[in-house]
């Protein structure tokens, strides 16, 4: 495949730029909202569910539709595609600040929520498959460090922003989206990406098998929470949406051009960096999401503060993912991936040792370590991933790859939350059980006071000193849940990935249509 890796250094610099000030936005929204939910829900009047909806269904889509949008950057243009989505994106963003109140302000913010995730899962695969085209295989690794780290450090802004932001309207953490669009696609301007696609026709019954899949599935590990795990329903819910993965998978592998290219999974580097990525990502995403939560309640902190709080995992994320990527373009991948998802373990596991005692400073240290960990291995298994499957399009395989790594954080954010509840009300119904209430009314009281105390004032002082620390118990219990599961990614990636750096992959002629080169 010719690619644009022989132009110059300037000219692939600034379409590195273009690609990163396009992504961030994906990379912001999944961290920036979490630090609003208190006042979201509190403006207006979500129930717990629709608060949880308004995080999830943006996860949710990009889940179901990256696989469409690899595909469509491959078949219609990458920048094409990009362009498209970041428009898709900033509109979407701007009809969620325009939220009005009322009983219309549930289905409309998740509706526009979701429609942020399409927009998403078309320009991220595209900017990727970029990125990769614009790269030699030597240096990928440095230049995709530098994607997901300087995103990830425009990320770490967003918290702080969104903090700030908030204090003055949470709408506005979606206003931020607009300039952020507007640089990108000035950048794309001028940088002029040239990529290859193969024009082919779109796989619409994948898509539909897909999407389904994916929402019911996780539909049904998130309702657990509201209908009881002993409602027939859930497992219903939940069998109906890995049935119709399956039945995805047995219609791609029947269908001559697919959505996506289940074959993929044959070769072994790009099915095991995919479990690894699937495992790591039931806690990346999902962690913004419980500990802005804590920071408000437990710690007492106000949004900005919260957004703080989270700044320090993203300077170990940055920093270390510098260094996986040199790691990888050096030694492989399986030395940065199985240490980073170590390191990470450790940190999660140290951080919930110490969540209980209320007292930021001595969490810091743990905070930034379990980032490091994360963000040491996301890069080179992200990236390697995608290199293995070279002789397939790197849009449709970067699909692929966050398909997996999306569906797995919106299962991570339903499953957890499961636990955090049950923990936080089991905790709080013993508190209350200890001061002198009655066990029957304890239960109904522990239910309110969860309710009430996710939507309480960040940063106030009305929240009781025992639900503190009821709440950081709950806390303890998902960090350790996630110590457990980097624990496992790195057992994962030891056992399944091969030392030593991957070979020039040779192109397979014949495969599939000549390209088209824009």
């Amino acid at each position: 495949m010719t690619t644009t890796a022989g132009t110059g250094g300037r000219s692939r610099n600034l379409v590195l730029a273009a690609m990163i000030f396009a992504v961030s936005m994906t990379f912001i929204d999944q961290t920036i909202v979490s630090i609003a939910v208190p006042d979201i829900q509190r403006e207006l009047g979500l129930s717990n569910t629709g608060v949880q909806w308004a995080v999830n269904a943006y996860l949710l889509t990009l889940a179901a539709f990256f696989a469409y949008g690899g595909r469509l950057a491959d078949t219609a243009g990458h920048r094409k595609v990009v362009v498209i989505g970041v428009l898709v994106f900033a509109s979407a963003s701007l009809l969620c600040g325009l939220t009005p109140k009322g009983g219309v302000a549930q289905a409309w913010i998740v509706i526009f929520r979701a429609v942020q995730g399409v927009g998403g899962a078309m320009m991220f695969p595209a900017a990727l498959g970029i990125v990769v085209q614009t790269f030699a295989l030597r240096e990928r690794g440095r230049a995709l460090a530098l994607f997901f780290g300087i995103a990830g450090g425009l990320t770490a802004i967003g918290p702080i922003l969104g903090g700030y932001l908030t204090e003055w309207t949470w709408r506005a953490i979606f206003w931020v989206n607009i300039p952020v669009a507007v640089v990108a696609l000035v950048l794309i301007s001028l940088s002029e990406p040239v990529t290859e696609h193969r024009p082919a026709r779109m796989d619409y019954r994948g898509l539909a098998l897909i999407a389904a899949g994916v929402t019911l599935s996780v539909f049904g590990f998130q309702q657990a929470e509201i209908w009881g795990w002993r409602n027939p329903g859930i497992g219903l819910t939940i069998a109906a949406g890995v049935l119709l993965l399956a039945a995805f998978v047995l219609v791609e592998l029947r269908t001559g051009e697919p959505l996506m290219q289940v074959r993929i999974f044959r070769i072994r580097a790009f099915r095991t960096e995919n479990a690894v990525l699937g495992i790591a990502m039931l806690t990346f995403i999902p962690v913004f999401f419980f500990i802005s939560e804590y920071a408000q309640i437990s710690l007492g902190k106000t949004a900005s503060e919260a957004g703080e709080y989270l700044l320090c995992f993203f300077v170990g994320f940055v920093i270390a993912s510098q260094i996986g990527g040199r790691m990888l373009d050096r030694d492989g991948a399986k030395r940065p991936v199985v240490l980073g998802c170590a390191l990470s373990a450790v940190g999660f596991a140290l951080w919930a040792a110490r969540v209980t005692d209320l007292d930021f400073s001595d969490q810091v240290w743990t905070v930034v370590l379990a980032g490091a960990g994360m963000g040491m291995m996301l890069t080179p298994a992200s990236t390697d991933a995608v290199n293995r499957a070279s002789r397939l399009s790197y849009g449709e395989a970067t699909g692929i790859t966050q398909t997996v790594r999306n569906y797995a954080a919106s299962l991570g954010l339903a499953v957890l939350g499961t636990i955090s509840v049950t923990v936080f009300r089991s905790r709080l119904r013993q508190s209350l059980i200890d001061r002198g209430v009655p066990a029957p009314r304890a239960a109904d009281q522990a239910r309110h006071l969860a309710q009430a105390n996710s939507t309480a004032q960040s940063g106030g002082s009305a929240i009781p000193s025992f639900v503190r620390g009821d709440f950081a118990e709950a806390t303890r219990t998902v960090l350790s849940c996630m110590a457990g599961v980097m624990a496992l990614a790195a057992v994962v990636a030891f056992l399944g990935l091969q030392p030593g750096l991957q070979p020039e992959p040779a192109e397979a002629e014949g495969e599939r249509p000549e390209p088209t080169t824009r």
